[in-house]
């Protein structure tokens, strides 16, 4: 990922550094398995574990060489120790390696996600909270519909953001596995001890039946998870834009002193930052489809999911971080206009209380629901075109027969909240699940 969507976490964990220290811990790991089922001498294992970590510099000087990258990091490091070089990378294939390495990193790429989505959650529930009783225009299909609240529309995001949540703690579970098996996941030349001594100490579990690679529909659920988690994002960010164009106005991102909406019209406060998320999510969909095009490999192996995951393994987790970090600060910092809401549910001209007129019709008058309906979509339809007052034409309409007050209750919108607790009091109650590493 360029720096400008990558956060400093993120890019230590995808480092060529960190990644070659994890590939030396599991070197280290490995010889120290096999001295402790006697077959390396001790003083290997003690070898090994002091080594240096070879650097991305002579990795890759060598690997001019290799034409390989891991073959090329082993060379480095045997030449590194002291004594017992050659049980560097004794019974093992590449994949061995980079596979558990992988499955290190993705895991904790994800409890950095994790804690990100945590976080974001905290600060929309709190802004849900806050707005609960503000009230404004619900819109379907971009059309007026009936009144809610800023709160409840927010208390979506809470409980999707929980999801999101969910989805990635059980894509951590997922991934969260090594192999150390061999060419063909037979064990042929190192045995299963060896496995479980090296992912018990890197905290992972084992993959019960590998071929020389473990299974990519472990990835693909990862990167499925980064997308959804994306895709709510865009959804929040969607809202953000149309709340805030100009004919709406209702919310807007925070607006800095000297910053420019514009290098050509001074007065242009733009939605950027909802922008960028909704571009971004586009790229989560598209790494996900490379995490399912890379389930089908050839027989045992073959090499066309690695030069992409390379990509999108790393992208994937960088660019949702950066998302989830800079969202909640958007949130945190979004002005919202109460008076605003209020003067655009006015200006439905009571467009939008039509429905509570409808059922009143048949509860009260006993009419059918088609002459109910019937009577009050004329009034809607006259409403729409002369831009009348709902209302008032209700008011004078014989066949409609409600009395003055029985109209105001209709008309009043907190009448439309009269339920919405319950949605805020399951927004309290709720709480994320404990991530492993807390």
């Amino acid at each position: 990922m360029i720096p400008r969507y990558t956060t400093p976490e993120m890019a230590e964990l995808w480092s060529e550094h960190r990644k070659l220290e994890i590939w030396k811990q599991i070197e280290a790991l490995v010889v120290a398995a096999w001295a402790e089922l006697g077959v390396a001498p001790p003083d290997a294992a003690a070898a090994a574990d002091a080594a240096p970590t070879p650097t991305p510099e002579e990795v890759a000087e060598r690997e001019r060489v290799t034409n390989h990258d891991v073959a090329a990091f082993v060379d480095v490091l045997a030449a590194s120790v002291e004594t017992g070089g050659e049980w560097i990378h004794y019974g093992l294939t590449s994949s061995d390696v980079l596979d558990t390495a992988g499955a290190v990193r993705m895991r904790d790429a994800v409890d950095l996600l994790l804690v990100a989505v945590s976080h974001l959650f905290e600060v929309v529930r709190d802004r849900a909270l806050e707005h609960r009783d503000t009230v404004m225009v619900g819109r379907t299909h971009g059309i007026w519909a009936e009144p809610t609240s800023f709160g409840l529309k927010l208390a979506t995001w809470a409980f999707e953001l929980a999801r999101d949540h969910e989805r990635l703690l059980r894509a951590r579970e997922t991934v969260a596995v090594g192999k150390i098996s061999g060419a063909v996941g037979t064990y042929a030349h190192c045995p299963p001890q060896v496995e479980r001594y090296v992912c018990e100490r890197l905290g992972l579990g084992i993959e019960p039946a590998s071929s020389q690679v473990t299974m990519r529909d472990r990835h693909a659920e990862f990167l499925q998870a980064v997308a959804l988690c994306g895709a709510s994002l865009e959804r929040f960010a969607t809202e953000i834009r149309h709340l805030q164009r100009s004919e709406v106005r209702e919310v807007h991102e925070a607006f800095g002193r000297g910053q420019k909406g514009s290098s050509a019209m001074p007065h242009k406060r733009n939605p950027i930052l909802s922008e960028r998320m909704t571009g971004m999510a586009r790229l989560l969909r598209g790494y996900a489809q490379v995490g399912l095009e890379n389930v089908a490999l050839w027989h045992e192996r073959d090499i066309s999911h690695s030069s992409a995951e390379r990509v999108v393994l790393p992208d994937a987790s960088t660019a949702l971080h950066y998302m989830l970090v800079r969202f909640a600060a958007l949130v945190e910092n979004l002005v919202v206009d109460a008076d605003r809401m209020r003067t655009n549910l006015e200006a439905t001209r009571g467009l939008v209380y039509s429905q509570g007129v409808l059922l009143a019709l048949i509860e009260d008058q006993g009419m059918t629901r088609d002459d109910a309906y019937r009577i009050v979509q004329r009034n809607a339809m006259t409403a729409w075109e002369r831009g009348a007052d709902l209302r008032d034409l209700l008011e004078a309409d014989p066949e409609v027969g409600l009395p003055p007050g029985r109209l105001d209750e209709l008309f009043d919108p907190h009448r439309y909240l009269r339920h919405a607790d319950v949605v805020f009091e399951r927004l309290r109650g709720l709480e994320l699940a404990s991530s492993p590493h807390a």
